[in-house]
This record gives C-alpha cells, sequence and structure tokens, in this order.
C-alpha cells in the first residue's frame, strides 16, 4: 500500500509538471497569436490572465488583452471587458463604459454581451432603467442560446415585469433554461409546477426538478424538495429525508430550511 500510495504521488509530481510545460506553450503560442492580429488569440489570452489559468493571474494585463481583442473586433473581448470595467478589476470602475462596450459586443453577434447589457437597463446601471428595452435585450439572448438569461426572462413574464404577465411564456423559458443546464431555470420551473402556473399542476414534475436543482447545489431547491418529502406531495412521505434535505438547506443559509429542521427535531 505504501509502495502505491508513493507512485501516485510521483505519477502527481509528473502531470503537474506536464500540466505546467502545456500551460507555458499554450501561452506562448497565443502571445504569438495575438501578436500578430488574431483578435481571438488576444481574448483568450486574457482570459488566462484573469483567472489565472497556467499563468500568475494579472488583471490589469487581462484588460489590455481585452482591449485589443476588442479594437481587433472579436465581440467575445468586448463582453468581457465589459465585465471587467463593471467590476473595476485591473481598470477604474467605469458602469457607462461597461454598457458602452456591452453593446459593441451585442451588436457584434455574441448573445452575453446582450445579456448584459440587458442586465445593466434591467437594473439601471450605467444607463437609466428601461425594462422594456432588458426585456428585449435578454429576448435576443435567449434566442442567441444564452440560457442563463432564459431564466431572467421567465421571471420577467412570471411576475410581469416590463412585460404583460404571461405563466406560460414563463414556463417555456424556464424550460429552455432548464434542458440547456440553468439550474436555477429548473428551480423555477418546478415552482410552476408545484403551483399549477402556466403548465397543469404536477408535483411529481415538481419533485423532479427540485431534486436536480439541489442536486447540483441550489439549496432553494433542497428546502422546497424537503417541504414534498415532509408532506408527501409528489413523493412517498418521509420525514428522515427531509429533515436531511431541510439540513442541507439550513446550511446554505436558507432560513425556512433553519426553521423546518428545527421543527422536525422536536
Amino acid at each position: 500500500m505504501k509502495i502505491f500510495i508513493f507512485i501516485l504521488l510521483l505519477l502527481g509530481i509528473s502531470f503537474a509538471g506536464d500540466y505546467e510545460k502545456n500551460s507555458e506553450a499554450k501561452v506562448e503560442k497565443l502571445k504569438k497569436s495575438c501578436d500578430s492580429g488574431d483578435a481571438v488569440g488576444c481574448s483568450i489570452l486574457g482570459g488566462m490572465y484573469e483567472f489565472g489559468d497556467g499563468i500568475k493571474q494579472d488583471y490589469f494585463k487581462a484588460a489590455e488583452l481585452y482591449t485589443k481583442a476588442c479594437d481587433g473586433g472579436d465581440a467575445f473581448g468586448c463582453s468581457n471587458l465589459g465585465l471587467i470595467y463593471d467590476s473595476g478589476d485591473g481598470v477604474k470602475q467605469d458602469s457607462f463604459k461597461a454598457v458602452e462596450l456591452f453593446k459593441k459586443s451585442c451588436d457584434g453577434g455574441y448573445a452575453g454581451g446582450c445579456s448584459s447589457l440587458g442586465f445593466m437597463y434591467d437594473n439601471g446601471k450605467g444607463v437609466k432603467q428601461d425594462k422594456l428595452k432588458a426585456v428585449e435585450l435578454y429576448t435576443k439572448a435567449c434566442d442567441g442560446g444564452d440560457v442563463r438569461v432564459c431564466s431572467n426572462l421567465g421571471f420577467m413574464y412570471a411576475n410581469g415585469d416590463g412585460v404583460k404577465q404571461d405563466s406560460f411564456k414563463a414556463v417555456e423559458l424556464y424550460t429552455k433554461a432548464c434542458d440547456g443546464g440553468n439550474i436555477l431555470g429548473c428551480y423555477n420551473l418546478g415552482v410552476m409546477y408545484s403551483n399549477g402556473e402556466g403548465a397543469k399542476q404536477d408535483s411529481f414534475k415538481a419533485v423532479e426538478l427540485f431534486k436536480k436543482s439541489c442536486d447540483a447545489g441550489d439549496v432553494k431547491g433542497c428546502y422546497n424538495l424537503g417541504v414534498m418529502y415532509d408532506n408527501g406531495d409528489g413523493v412517498k412521505q418521509d420525514k428522515s429525508k427531509a429533515k436531511e434535505l431541510y439540513g442541507q438547506a439550513c446550511d446554505g443559509k436558507v432560513a425556512e430550511g433553519c426553521k423546518a429542521y428545527a421543527k422536525l427535531n422536536k
């Protein structure tokens, strides 16, 4: 057993060394590509500097490379640069500049840029708040393949925020988000099925969606799934399972989960 562990340790060191060499080679290749005018290469290299992926993290260098990428016509680079200006990492925080860059990204065909621009209009950051404009941009982003924002758009339809309230449209959008891997979309869709809003009431479907949400780490989903087990709604009643799920929710700072957990402990 000791020999086996020692071999694994040696292999780990070897793999780490190989990763480092491969990362260095990738950085050098991207530098040459960027220097030769490849905007996409500049954008990818900027991401490596921003997140410290195989290279020392450097927000200033990331901003410089994203600028070069954006100026070279890479819509993804413009979006990333906008996010840096919005957060103030490596540059002076400037929401107005962020809006300008998100618009350039969106106009350049990148769905993520439209999402970010929609968020700015939705919340009145760097631009006058305009819910109608936010809906328009979220729709463009969702149709463009950014499933994360499909959930945001679904929430606006569910609540009549900036658009006429439409539960059926909300379910359609939450479904698209969930099918695309967006866990918040799964959670929200579970709520709609549980309450029979925009879809026929279906506790079994709600349980399935809350489980998917909980398994992915969404503690609100764990709490709702706990309620279903607690009440035997859409699943065989199981107080022990409910307690376990409430505990997960409580650990995730969901106050109702803590209350429910305490109640079952009495």
